[in-house]
Parts: structure tokens; sequence; C-alpha cells
């Protein structure tokens, strides 16, 4: 009669932590699936500004820098968001992102600062319809952003709960992170526009 109840208790845990290993495989792909969303916005924002830099490039030859700094941010984030592509969630990739998404913020935002010292450039309209387009897809990758975050939180707490945690433990499942800002000083300032 002993071997029985044991048998079924043994069961009864088995079950229980099938249950939730598979509860945990659930919330992870979430949360991949929802950074996958977030890498669409980011390909679509990345192909959009070398035509926003190309349709300026013959009003602002004399800013030559600020176009190169654009183009070099551009450049490291990509290289960012691939490796972020690569393990979602991953801390180190999470704030290399975070950190290659802010120069490029800071970055763009000195080019649309530099826009209004030109009024031709600012009623071109192949530059208002790219400013356009990198408004809404700006847009798009913060509300991904946000799926992906509400998605890891969702993740993290069930990871990190009683008993949740004990399996998650057994089987490797780690703290994912989340996409945060981490915009220097500098690239929070506000642009100076002066018309």
């Amino acid at each position: 009669m002993g071997g029985w109840i044991l048998l079924a208790l043994v069961a009864a845990f088995a079950f229980f932590a099938v249950t939730i290993y598979n509860r945990l495989v659930a919330l992870r792909n979430r949360f991949k699936n929802a950074y996958a969303q977030i890498d669409v916005q980011l390909k679509r924002r990345y192909d959009l500004i070398p035509n926003l830099v190309e349709a300026a490039k013959g009003y602002l030859a004399h800013e030559r820098q600020t176009l190169e700094a654009v183009i070099a941010a551009r450049g490291a984030a990509v290289t960012a968001a691939q490796r972020a592509a690569q393990a979602p969630g991953d801390p180190a990739a999470m704030t290399g992102l975070a950190q290659a998404e802010g120069a490029l913020g800071g970055a763009l935002g000195r080019l649309l600062a530099v826009f209004e010292n030109y009024p031709d450039l600012k009623a071109n309209q192949n530059i208002l319809q790219v400013q356009e387009e990198l408004t809404s897809t700006e847009n798009k990758v913060a509300f991904a952003r946000q799926g992906y975050n509400d998605a890891v939180m969702s993740y993290n707490t069930k990871r990190e709960a009683f008993p949740d945690n004990v399996v998650a433990g057994l089987f490797g499942f780690k703290e994912a992170m989340l996409l945060e800002a981490t915009e220097s000083p500098e690239e929070r300032k506000v642009p100076k526009v002066q018309f």
C-alpha cells in the first residue's frame, strides 16, 4: 500500500513539474516572439535612415560630420540588433542594443535639429515623407518594446515565483532582461531649435 502512495506522489510531482516546465517554455517563447516584433520595426527604421541621409546630403554638404555620425550610429545599432536577435533577453545583448539605440536616437535628433536651419530642406517632400515614415516607425518600435517588456516581466515573474523557481533552476531557465533606455545625459538633451 505504501508503494502505491509513493508512486502516486512521484507521478503527481512529475505531472506538476512538466506543467511548470511547459508554462515556462511558453513564456520564454512569448518574449522571444515579442523581441522578433521589435527586430522587424528596427530593421524598417535602419532601412529608412540611409534614405533620410541621402536626401539630405545635397543640402547639408558642410554638415558632413552630423551625417557621418548618423551613419556610424546606424551601423552600430544594426550590429547590436543582430546580436540581440541571436539571444533575446540576454543581459549583455539587451544592454548593447539599448546603448546603440540611444546613440542612434541622439544622432538622429541632432540631424533633425540641423534640418531646422535649412528652410528648403524642411520643405523637401522626400525629406518630409521619410521623416513621417520614421516617426511612424518610432511609434511602432515603442509599442513593440512595450510588448517585449511585458512578456519578459511575465516570464521573469513566473520564473522567480515558488515553486516554478525550482523547476526553472533545474532546467536552466535564465532571467531575461528588459529593454530599457540607457541614453547618456548628452543624448537626453533636447535639441536646440531656432526659427
